[in-house]
């Protein structure tokens, strides 16, 4: 069913236009390549992702700070894999991943079907909490930045979804209603509560459905999007 009176679309970047896990992982297999480390990639990443995942909700939270973040989610996966490596060798894996990460560009499947969908009947925006430097790579790189009016990112904002105030900050640098905005993201707790916490409609890009969630919509492909907007 169609969303009605919509004037801008608000995108979440990473895990919902740009395949994170994907880049991620061959980002993982090129800085090993380079520091000559010998380590599993698929055993590394059974570790990591979760623990990557813990460290940035305890960011969004407030609990770490971007520096804590970058080197605790390396350390604290070479400690649970029982392989120690010294702290100088995980802040230059910690650099290395954030140079080579927005080298890699892949997206999700329709990503540039939907965009170019979307952008002949809204204005299209970016809400992230991941940090500027790295982000405006990824949008140049993956070559969807001239897709969006706007892109807000927690650091200029000055706090991260789902605080109210990131939501409130994008609407402004949009010159945008709430009333006639949605909000599109993966993360239910972080984009989908925190957009609807201040009156934005939202869908929930949920490409694993397990469970439903009454008085939200969701999708599982990103194509679905033509079916409400």
């Amino acid at each position: 069913m169609m969303i009605n009176n919509i004037k801008d679309v608000f995108f979440d970047l990473d895990h919902t236009l740009w395949d994170f896990e994907k880049n991620s992982s061959l980002t993982f297999k090129k800085i090993f390549e380079v520091n000559q480390l010998d380590i599993d990639l698929e055993v590394f990443l059974e570790t990591y992702v979760p623990v990557n995942l813990n460290y940035w909700s305890k960011f969004r939270n407030g609990e770490v700070d971007k520096d804590a973040l970058r080197f605790g989610r390396l350390n604290d996966t070479f400690e649970a894999l029982k392989r120690p490596v010294k702290s100088d060798l995980v802040y230059k894996l910690s650099d290395d991943y954030i140079a080579y990460l927005s080298s890699f560009n892949h997206l999700f499947e329709d990503t540039i079907t939907v965009l170019n969908y979307l952008q002949t009947k809204y204005d299209l925006h970016i809400i992230t909490n991941g940090f500027q430097d790295v982000q405006h790579s990824k949008l140049i790189s993956s070559n969807i930045n001239h897709y969006f009016k706007t892109v807000t990112n927690s650091e200029q904002a000055g706090v991260k979804k789902p605080h109210p105030n990131i939501f409130n900050f994008a609407l402004n640098q949009a010159n945008a209603e709430v009333e006639t905005s949605i909000m599109i993201g993966d993360n239910l707790e972080a984009d989908i509560l925190g957009a609807k916490n201040v009156g934005l409609k939202a869908i929930y890009f949920n490409q694993i459905p397990l469970t439903s969630h009454p008085n939200i919509t969701q999708i599982s492909k990103l194509i679905e999007l033509k079916t409400y907007l």
